[in-house]
């Protein structure tokens, strides 16, 4: 048997600085389902960008944070709130959602 407590595990990941995305309305991207994952971006009036994980897949938080890590690298946006659905997704499925969220964000954002 895992050590790794049955639920939901939630992970919360903050950033600051970037670019700011100013206002646009709220994205969403991916279907939560087997082995998928939904992302949503919304604006915020903050300086930062937040992150909020709920993944059925618990104990993984070194990838998440490496995932996300690399998604604000290439990104470096300010003024979003990312919320993730995951149920148990790749971290190359996680890093094709975040992309195909920011590219629906309006131009002068993305």
């Amino acid at each position: 048997m895992s050590d790794v407590p049955a639920g939901l595990e939630t992970l919360d990941f903050s950033y600051t600085g970037g670019r700011p995305a100013g206002a646009f309305a709220p994205v969403l991207v991916g279907v939560v389902g087997s082995g998928n994952l939904e992302v949503m971006l919304e604006a915020t009036p903050n300086d930062d960008c937040s992150v909020r994980v709920e993944t059925s897949a618990r104990g993984f938080a070194p990838i998440w944070q490496a995932v996300v890590d690399d998604f604000q690298a290439r990104h470096g946006l300010a003024g979003v709130r990312v919320s993730i659905n995951d149920m148990g997704a790749t971290p190359a499925v996680v890093s094709l959602r975040l992309d195909q969220a920011v590219a629906a964000l309006p131009k002068e954002v993305s």
